[in-house]
């Protein structure tokens, strides 16, 4: 039988009794190394760094929106863009959407509060950014096209306001509705589906998308705010009133 010596039974205690002190000062040493390292990184700008420096519980960082070349590729706004508000006015809000979208649905009242309570201040532009992982959302926006040539931009935007109220309550969207909100548009339902069927304006629709795509959005609703005809930033997302209109408050 052997025996350990008294000094090695003294450090063994030792570290027993202050075991998670001892884990605390390596993680702390750990912490610190890699903190350090992230920073030579960065300084280098290596991009390893972004991995090193990002949260340790993996939150994602938030999105610094499209750049300047980026917000100038947006077409600008014309007469065939469908516009609610003030077509002269100062600040234009333009909305990339898609009308499946429950996101999108929920900020609708949002933009219409902007404008009924900004009045000739603002306008607002729907454009459209169809997902493709909505199986409705391309058809319910060449619909909005249908209506506008049929009855005019009064219908274009009754058609909008009944679509988000479906999806809003619905969380979906089917053809029946999309048919629906063009009767309530006050558009015939016969031209409706004769122009639906014909896919008269799928082209237009994607096209539209894409120069959404080049204009640095990614997902609905993606809003540009536009001063003085010059593309400024992007109101990411369905955000609420008071984030909105101090937004447009700084341009005007």
């Amino acid at each position: 039988m052997s025996y350990m010596s008294s000094d090695l039974q003294t450090t063994f205690k030792l570290i027993n009794r202050n075991f998670t002190l001892i884990i605390i000062v390596v993680l702390a040493i750990w912490g610190g190394y890699n903190w350090n390292r992230a920073q030579t990184l960065l300084k280098s700008g290596s991009p390893t760094a972004a991995k090193i420096a990002a949260p340790a519980d993996g939150a994602p960082t938030a999105p610094s929106g499209p750049t300047e070349s980026q917000l100038s590729k947006m077409p600008k706004v014309d007469q065939n863009d469908h516009i609610r508000g003030n077509a002269k006015a100062k600040v234009v809000l333009v909305e990339y959407s898609d009308y499946e979208c429950p996101f999108c649905a929920r900020f609708h009242p949002t933009m219409v509060q902007a404008v009924e309570e900004m009045g000739d201040k603002i306008a607002w532009v729907y454009r459209h950014y169809p997902l493709s992982f909505h199986p409705n959302a391309q058809k319910a926006a060449e619909g909005s096209e249908c209506v506008a040539k049929l009855s005019g931009n009064d219908a274009f935007w009754k058609y909008s306001d009944a679509i988000a109220d479906v999806t809003s309550k619905d969380g979906k969207l089917s053809p029946e509705a999309i048919s629906e909100a063009a009767a309530k548009a006050g558009v015939n339902a016969s031209a409706f589906k004769s122009c639906l069927d014909s896919d008269e304006f799928a082209t237009n629709v994607k096209d539209e998308t894409a120069a959404g795509g080049s204009a640095g959005i990614t997902g609905t609703p993606g809003t540009i705010v536009v001063v003085d005809g010059v593309a400024k930033e992007l109101i990411p997302g369905a955000l609420p009133y008071a984030s909105v209109k101090a937004t447009i408050e700084k341009y005007l």
